[in-house]
């Protein structure tokens, strides 16, 4: 198990497990997760954000410091839904109800407060705290705007976006990826263009394959049921 998280670095964390970091934390914290399926689920999520976070610095050419703190971060980044699991998830809805939705938006800042508590990098816990704020400053929770906004957490954003896109959901299925990509650029507004270029970049390289590997592996499990609303 993973221990003084205070003492260890970017570099070393990342180079754990989402699973083990996931279940550290947890335990640590003594929180129980009320759906076991989410947990498995977060780490899926957390695993394919990773690893397009990796594949993104490498494009852009990040500093390692930064690189190693972004995955870290990506890795976790919504470890705070698991701990309101029971109040946002769901395998038969249809989609999110009003309640629902608020109680999403509280995960960013619940998964920062369960790092910081961990003692975890707090560049981690800023990028794992913003990673939802929008470029033009419509997102959350602070409604930050452009480079007010971690750079990490700009890199996560784009990722996870995408991640989420080509994943099956509870609701729908799963996005081909080229229509996941035409959705993005219709928001771009929500995203450093520096960023997205260079994952455009991304996309359209033989390093991608990667990436499409382990979304398919991740699709195929078929958590949410034989026919698959999700």
């Amino acid at each position: 198990m993973l221990k003084n998280y205070d003492i260890l670095s970017s570099k070393e964390l990342w180079m754990s497990s989402v699973h083990d970091q996931l279940e550290d934390v947890l335990n640590k914290l003594q929180i129980h997760v009320a759906v076991e399926e989410d947990f498995y689920d977060s780490i899926d999520h957390g695993e394919l954000v990773r690893m397009l976070v990796a594949l993104l610095c490498d494009q852009l050419g990040i500093e390692e410091s930064v690189r190693n703190e972004a995955l870290v971060a990506a890795g976790l980044h919504d470890i705070g839904k698991l701990k309101i699991s029971e109040n946002i998830y769901g395998r038969d809805k249809s989609a999110l109800h009003v309640e629902e939705v608020r109680y999403m938006r509280m995960h960013a800042r619940l998964g920062a407060e369960m790092l910081r508590e961990c003692g975890y990098p707090e560049g981690v816990v800023s990028a794992v705290y913003h990673h939802h704020e929008n470029y033009d400053g419509t997102g959350y929770p602070d409604n930050l705007s452009g480079e007010q906004i971690p750079y990490s957490s700009r890199l996560i954003h784009v990722c996870d976006s995408f991640a989420a896109l080509i994943s099956d959901r509870p609701y729908r299925k799963a996005f081909d990826m080229d229509t996941a990509m035409e959705m993005m650029i219709e928001d771009i507004k929500m995203y450093d263009v520096g960023i997205f270029m260079g994952f455009m970049k991304l996309y359209n390289s033989d390093r991608f394959t990667t990436a499409m590997d382990l979304s398919k592996l991740i699709n195929s499990k078929h958590r949410y049921g034989e026919t698959k609303i999700g």
